[in-house]
C-alpha cells in the first residue's frame, strides 16, 4: 500500500494539500522547524515524515489545538481509546447523534477539556472549523452528512504522527514572539498567522487576533538575528486579493502558491482558483525545487 503523509484529522485552512509546494523552499535537512502558528501541525508532519529535521517546536495560542497534538505524540494509545468511546457513544445515544455532539461540546465548554473531546469535535462538526463565541466557548455545529472521522482511520495516522515525532517535539500555547524568541541559527520557521482580514480584531475562527504592525516588527527582528523563516500570507481568488502585502524593506522572495478551485466560488456557480501568498526568507531563496520531493522516511509502526 502507498504511504501517505499522515494527518490527524480535517482541520480548517490546514496547509496539508500545500506542504509539498511549500517544503520545496526548504533545504533538505534542517536543525529544527518551528511553528508559531502550528493549527494542527501540517508541515511539522510533512517535514518530519520526510525526515528534513529530527528537531521540532509546536505552538498555537489555542491550547485546544495543541492537546490534540501532544496528546497524538505522546499518548496516542489514549487518545484513541478515548476517541474510540466518544465515537462509538454517538450511535447509542438517547436522541441520536447530534444530540450527543451537542452534550460532548456543553460538557467540553463546561470544562471538561480532554484533548479527546476536542478531538471528536472537530472531527464531528462542519467543515472541521474551529470557532468560538465571545465568551470563548466552543460553537461550531455538527456536520448532519457524516458522523465524523471513523476510529479506524484515525488510529493508523495518530500512531503514523507518534512515530514520526515523539522524543523530537517541545510543545506549547504561548504568543508567537515567545516561540520566535528561542530561534536559532540554522532553525527555520515556518508561520501560518491568522488571515488579515480578521486578525487585528478578535474573530470567530481565532482565539486571539494578531496586528499587522506587530507581526512586521517580529519578522524585522528575525532578519536582523539572522533566522530564517517562510510565511504563508492572504493571497487571491480570481482576481480580488485579500490583505496587505507584506514590505518590502523585509527582502522577501514572494510566491503565489495555487491552492485549487475555491469550494465557496463552487458553491455559487463559479469555478475560480484560490491562490495563497508565500514569503520566503532571503536566507531560503537558493533552496527552491522545481522536482518533487522524494520520500526518504518509511513508516514504521504496529
Amino acid at each position: 500500500m502507498k504511504q501517505t503523509v499522515p494527518h490527524i484529522v480535517q482541520y480548517q485552512g490546514s496547509k496539508r494539500k500545500l506542504a509539498e509546494q511549500i517544503l520545496r523552499h526548504m533545504p533538505k535537512r534542517f536543525n529544527r522547524l518551528i511553528e508559531p502558528f502550528s493549527g494542527m501541525a501540517a508541515i511539522s508532519i510533512a517535514v518530519a515524515y520526510r525526515g528534513m529535521s529530527d528537531k521540532f517546536i509546536i505552538n498555537d495560542i489555542n491550547s485546544d489545538v495543541v492537546s490534540i497534538l501532544q496528546s497524538a505524540v505522546e499518548s496516542p494509545e489514549e487518545l484513541i481509546s478515548s476517541y474510540t468511546r466518544l465515537w462509538n457513544e454517538q450511535f447509542s445515544f438517547n436522541g441520536g447523534s447530534e444530540e450527543h455532539f451537542y452534550k460532548v461540546r456543553n460538557d467540553f465548554n463546561k470544562g471538561d477539556k480532554k484533548a479527546c473531546a476536542m478531538l471528536y469535535l472537530l472531527a464531528r462538526c462542519v467543515k472541521g472549523a474551529v470557532r468560538y463565541n465571545s465568551a470563548g466557548e466552543f460553537n461550531q455545529s455538527p456536520d448532519k452528512r457524516r458522523n465524523g472521522t471513523s476510529p479506524s482511520s484515525l488510529s493508523y495516522n495518530v500512531r503514523a504522527i507518534s512515530n514520526i515525532l515523539k522524543g523530537k517535539t517541545l510543545f506549547y500555547s504561548k504568543d508567537f514572539r515567545e516561540i520566535l524568541d528561542m530561534a536559532q541559527k540554522g532553525d527555520i520557521i515556518y508561520m501560518d498567522p491568522p488571515y488579515q482580514g480578521v486578525s487585528d480584531v478578535r474573530d470567530h475562527r481565532y482565539i486571539a487576533g494578531l496586528s499587522y504592525d506587530e507581526f512586521v516588527i517580529a519578522l524585522k527582528d528575525l532578519n536582523n538575528r539572522g533566522i530564517d523563516y517562510i510565511i504563508s500570507y492572504d493571497g487571491s481568488l480570481g482576481e480580488k486579493k485579500y490583505g496587505q502585502d507584506l514590505p518590502p524593506e523585509l527582502d522577501l522572495v514572494r510566491y503565489d502558491l495555487n491552492a485549487g478551485l475555491s469550494t465557496q466560488a463552487l458553491y455559487l456557480g463559479k469555478k475560480l482558483n484560490t491562490y495563497e501568498a508565500l514569503y520566503v526568507s532571503s536566507g531560503l531563496s537558493s533552496y527552491y525545487e522545481e522536482r518533487p520531493i522524494c520520500i526518504q522516511k518509511q513508516l514504521e509502526f504496529e
